[in-house]
């Protein structure tokens, strides 16, 4: 009984952690660029002992018993969101797999799928949180910033390999390059909140040549609510029957106890 009392527990707790997922999932499904969070259940260890009360099968051997079950770790559906036009210039969309990489506010560098950037008074590419998106500049754009000449919300378009181009007197400048980087592992980017990640310790991230930016749209949540409250509802019929099993248990102990007396 005991046992069973264990195995009800530990699943109510992989059950909740499950829920959480899904919750921090649907409260960001209108989130630019937000990757769903996927939890998946992993037994925990089996043990074979040969002792009285324990059952057995039709050979008269001890079956194999569960000690119940945990949830790993949370991982990152990266599939790619649907793309949504929008027509500014500022806001870019990676077709296809990597992340943009920006420097945060305490001068490190982090990477991010929303491409929901915009230009600060400085001329620089920036995010909703004041993370300035890398640019490689060329020695042209160089010229142009000490010049004066400084990228607005109108000026500059970008092509699909992330070449930025300022207009000019009526010419067009290359400005810059904005690379996509990827890593390899579906756990290799860790997130740190606000959609920021961080490569995990010994990974390598890499420029990846294959995606394209699309300038004027920006990629949506990749989260499907309907998938979601349906999970939901599994999830939390599991957690009321493991809440089931406990109070049966309970009430088994209480009988026995009043066996006793």
């Amino acid at each position: 009984m005991l046992r069973a009392i264990w195995n009800s527990a530990s699943a109510m707790n992989a059950e909740q952690e499950k829920l959480n997922s899904i919750s921090n999932n649907m409260a960001n499904a209108e989130t630019v660029g937000y990757k769903r969070e996927v939890v998946n259940f992993q037994d925990l260890v089996y043990e074979t002992l040969d002792r009285n009360g324990y059952p057995v099968n039709d050979e008269g051997q001890n079956t194999i018993n569960g000690t119940g079950v945990r949830t790993t770790n949370w991982l990152r559906d990266t599939l790619q969101g649907s793309l949504q036009e929008t027509g500014l210039k500022a806001n870019m969309a990676i077709d296809g797999e990597g992340f943009f990489r920006v420097t945060l506010q305490n001068g490190t560098q982090g990477y991010e799928r929303a491409g929901n950037f915009n230009v600060n008074s400085m001329g620089e590419l920036v995010d909703p949180d004041g993370n300035r998106l890398e640019v490689n500049l060329t020695e042209e754009g160089v010229n142009l910033i000490n010049s004066g000449v400084l990228l607005n919300n109108d000026n500059f378009t970008v092509d699909k390999k992330g070449q930025i181009y300022v207009n000019v007197d009526d010419n067009s400048v290359l400005y810059g390059k904005i690379n996509v980087y990827n890593a390899v592992g579906q756990d290799s980017m860790l997130s740190i909140g606000d959609n920021l990640y961080l490569p995990a310790e010994n990974v390598q991230v890499t420029e990846n040549q294959d995606a394209n930016i699309l300038q004027g749209y920006l990629e949506q949540s990749n989260v499907d609510l309907g998938r979601e409250i349906t999970d939901m509802i599994l999830a939390q019929r599991a957690f009321a029957l493991g809440a089931k099993g406990l109070t049966t248990a309970d009430e088994m102990w209480g009988l026995i106890n009043n066996m006793k007396r």
